[in-house]
C-alpha cells in the first residue's frame, strides 16, 4: 500500500461516525412494558441489522439500581426515580415516556366473569382487613354475582417494581390508612399476601391458585387468560381497563418538563383509575457513539413504534406528549 493510499484509509477511518462502531446496547428494568419493548427491539433490529438491543426484564427497582451503578446503557421503570435517587447518579438522567398502560386486579374465581371492585376495598384486602370473598363490602358491589365463601389468597410483587409503585400510588390516594401505614414506593412492607417475582410471577401465582387476587399489567392478564376486575373510578363509574380508558386517564394531565407524573385516580367518567406512563431512563451524556444510537432509536420509537402499542394492550403517547418528548431527546449526547 503506497503512502497516498494509507493516508486516504486513515482519513476515511477518522471521518467514520462513532455511532457506526456501536454494535449493541444493553438495558434492564420494568417487566410492565417488556412485551412492547421486546417487539420494538426486534422490529428496530430489522431496520438496523447491525445493531442489537438486549433488554433484561428484572423489575423497575433493578432498572433504577443498574442505571445508578452504570452497568447498563439505559434503564426502564414504571415508577419515576425520586430526586434523591437521581442525585446518586453520576450525570443527569432523562425520563423518556414510551407508552401508557394499566395495572389490573387479576383474580381466579370459578364462574365469576364480571367482578367489580373499588380502591378502598383493594386497600383493605392488601391491609389484611378484608379476608374473604363474601365480605359485605365486596358482596354489596357484586349483588348479582355468586362469590365463593372462601379466604382471599392475596398475591403481590416480591421484587422492586414499577407496577407496584403504580398500584400503591393509587391505594395511597383512595385510602388514608394505606398512605399512613404502607405508603408509596417500588417496594413496600406488605401487611398480607404471597410474593411473586415480576408480572410473570404474580400472573402465574394467580392463575394456579383458586380464590387468588393479585395485580398485574393488563397484557399479562390477557396473555395468561386471567380475569380482571372493573374498578370504581373517581367519577363513580365502573371502568374496565382498556386502551381507551387508559388514554382517558391521561387526558388533561399537565405534563411536567421532566415527565415524572402520576395519572392514578384520574378524573373523568371514562378514566381507568390504575393507569400509568412507563419510562426509559437514559443518560444525558453517554459513551462515545451511544448517544447518537439512542437518539436514533427513540426517534423511531416515537414515529413508528407507537403504532405497535395498541395491539399489545398499551396506549400510545398522546400527540402533545409525543411532540414534547421528540424535542427533549435532542439533549442526549
Amino acid at each position: 500500500m503506497n503512502l497516498e493510499l494509507k493516508t486516504i484509509v486513515v482519513l476515511a477511518l477518522a471521518a467514520a461516525p462513532a455511532a457506526a462502531q456501536v454494535k449493541g446496547l444493553t438495558g434492564a428494568g420494568a417487566t410492565f412494558p417488556y412485551p412492547i419493548y421486546s417487539k420494538w427491539f426486534d422490529e428496530y433490529h430489522k431496520v438496523k441489522p447491525e445493531l442489537q438491543i438486549n433488554y433484561q426484564s428484572i423489575g423497575s427497582g433493578g432498572g433504577i439500581r443498574q442505571v445508578t451503578e452504570k452497568t447498563v446503557d439505559f434503564g426502564a421503570t414504571d415508577g419515576p426515580m425520586t430526586t434523591q435517587q437521581q442525585f446518586k447518579v453520576d450525570g443527569r438522567i432523562l425520563h423518556v415516556p414510551t407508552v401508557l398502560g394499566a395495572v389490573v386486579p387479576a383474580y381466579n374465581l370459578k364462574g365469576v366473569e364480571d367482578l367489580k371492585l373499588s380502591g378502598p376495598i383493594l386497600a383493605d384486602v392488601y391491609l389484611g382487613k378484608i379476608t374473604r370473598w363474601t365480605d359485605p363490602a365486596i358482596s354489596q358491589l357484586n349483588a348479582a354475582v355468586k362469590l365463593p365463601d372462601a379466604p382471599i389468597t392475596v398475591v403481590h410483587r416480591s421484587d422492586g417494581s414499577g407496577t407496584t409503585y403504580c398500584f400503591v400510588d393509587y391505594l395511597s390516594k383512595v385510602s388514608p390508612e394505606w398512605k399512613k401505614k404502607v405508603g408509596v414506593n417500588t417496594a413496600v412492607n406488605w401487611p398480607a399476601g404471597l410474593g411473586g417475582k415480576g408480572n410473570e410471577g404474580v400472573a402465574g401465582l394467580v392463575k394456579q391458585t383458586p380464590n387468588a387476587l393479585g395485580y398485574v399489567e393488563l397484557i399479562y392478564a390477557k396473555q395468561n387468560d386471567i380475569a380482571y376486575a372493573s374498578m370504581l373510578n373517581k367519577s363513580g363509574k365502573f371502568v374496565k381497563a382498556s386502551i381507551e380508558s387508559v388514554t382517558a386517564a391521561a387526558a388533561g394531565v399537565a405534563m411536567p418538563k421532566d415527565y415524572r407524573v402520576s395519572i392514578t385516580d384520574a378524573a373523568g367518567e371514562g378514566a381507568y383509575p390504575i393507569s400509568t406512563f412507563t419510562w426509559l431512563l437514559v443518560y444525558e451524556k453517554n459513551d462515545e457513539g451511544k448517544g447518537a444510537v439512542l437518539k436514533d432509536f427513540l426517534r423511531w420509537m416515537l414515529k413508528d413504534g407507537q403504532g405497535m402499542a395498541s395491539a399489545l394492550g398499551y396506549a400510545p403517547l398522546p400527540a402533545s406528549v409525543n411532540a414534547m418528548v421528540a424535542k427533549s431527546i435532542e439533549a442526549i449526547k
